[in-house]
């Protein structure tokens, strides 16, 4: 909503990151879809699976915000690498976690919000050594909704799937410096495009992350696309290599 795998970063931009939330970059082009053969936007950013849904104008909806208790299946991809694996993510009384991949894929990680921390583990990743348990303590669900508060209405879509879905779509990001508009020089942290159901905006269908939460992919740009979303409590589990000592 969300989160991202486990790398030396600022709590800002891990805040955004993951989803979760969820972060990245320019506009999507109509109707492509993640991982097929488009060329992305800018060399860096793939194409949605969206395109502007044919409703009138109506007011703003209210933003995304993730709920305490759900569970969805869908896939992680990772498009300039050409890897596609599967992808669960589930929450429970406000916790959270992000699982893509397995030890049978070339990417494994998980990343939770887990009593009040942000916690990122990559298992594996192509041309990675390191694999250390990062935590960012202080980061909760509230902090997360919190964010997507100042999120920015793109405006309805419908994505171009089975089933198809009418969605809202949203841009969140975070820019450094923070300057008042006009000729500065600033640079996209993390942005993050974030479609969530047309009637439910806790029900969350696809976002794309693009920013230095994705450090390990070359283009950094990533997708999640979820194939299922219910509204009931998950099953989060701190991965033993990220418990305290003790």
């Amino acid at each position: 909503m969300g989160w991202k795998k486990a790398r030396r970063r600022t709590a800002t931009s891990a805040a955004l990151a993951g989803v979760v939330a969820l972060v990245l970059a320019a506009p999507p082009s109509v109707g492509a879809e993640p991982g097929s053969g488009t060329a992305p936007l800018s060399g860096a950013v793939a194409a949605a699976v969206a395109v502007p849904s044919q409703q009138n104008a109506s007011p703003t909806p209210p933003p995304p915000r993730l709920p305490r208790d759900f569970r969805g299946k869908g896939k992680w991809i990772v498009r300039d690498l050409d890897i596609t694996v599967p992808f669960t993510w589930e929450g429970r009384d406000g916790d959270s976690q992000m699982t893509a991949g397995g030890p049978q894929y070339p990417i494994w990680f998980t990343n939770l919000i887990y009593h009040d921390t942000l916690y990122t583990l990559t298992y594996k990743w192509p041309g990675l050594n390191e694999h250390p348990c990062s935590r960012i303590p202080g980061f909760n669900l509230e902090a997360l909704n919190q964010g997507f508060e100042n999120a920015r209405f793109v405006g309805p879509e419908t994505l171009r799937r089975t089933p198809q879905r009418r969605v809202n779509h949203w841009r969140v990001g975070v820019v450094f410096p923070n300057l008042p508009p006009g000729n500065y020089p600033r640079l996209p942290l993390a942005l993050g495009d974030i479609y969530v159901d047309e009637n439910n905006r806790g029900t969350f269908w696809q976002v794309l992350q693009f920013g230095v939460q994705n450090l390990y992919d070359p283009a950094l740009d990533e997708w999640l696309v979820m194939d299922t979303f219910e509204h009931r409590p998950g099953t989060v589990t701190l991965p033993r290599r990220c418990e305290p000592p003790g």
